[in-house]
């Protein structure tokens, strides 16, 4: 399941795209125009700047930018920015320890199959699809 971080990071950066003019956008204007509080906005773009999602400018005139075009960000790599992983089962997460039950494991194809359909459709999906 995406939680509220991740659909609010996804909202985020919609917001960015729609309203990139080579200007920083100040968090102010996203969360009123997001109707996310300013406080878990923060904490929000904090780490899509700590994963070179977006780029942050202090002082007067400062706010938010992207660090490239719309088209070039899927919604897998916000995601997993935000989520850490899609993974839907702990053993298919990046690093996981060997599960002692894979050969038998009767769900295990399934659980394969299904996270490699959720890894497609959002790789597959990027920052301006959404907002066009």
């Amino acid at each position: 399941m995406i939680s509220t971080k991740g659909r609010y990071a996804l909202r985020v950066m919609i917001d960015l795209a729609e309203h990139d003019c080579d200007k920083p956008v100040p968090l102010k204007e996203i969360a009123e125009r997001q109707d996310i509080s300013k406080k878990y906005l923060e904490i929000i773009m904090k780490e899509l700047v700590t994963g070179g999602l977006v780029k942050g400018i202090s002082g007067k005139g400062g706010g938010y930018l992207l660090c490239k075009p719309p088209e070039e960000y899927t919604v897998l790599e916000i995601l997993e920015q935000m989520e850490g992983t899609t993974a839907p089962v702990a053993c298919l997460e990046c690093g996981a320890k060997p599960c002692k039950r894979e050969s038998i494991c009767k769900t295990l194809p399934m659980w394969k199959e299904f996270d490699e359909i959720t890894r497609t459709f959002f790789s597959g999906k990027t920052l301006k699809d959404l907002y066009e």
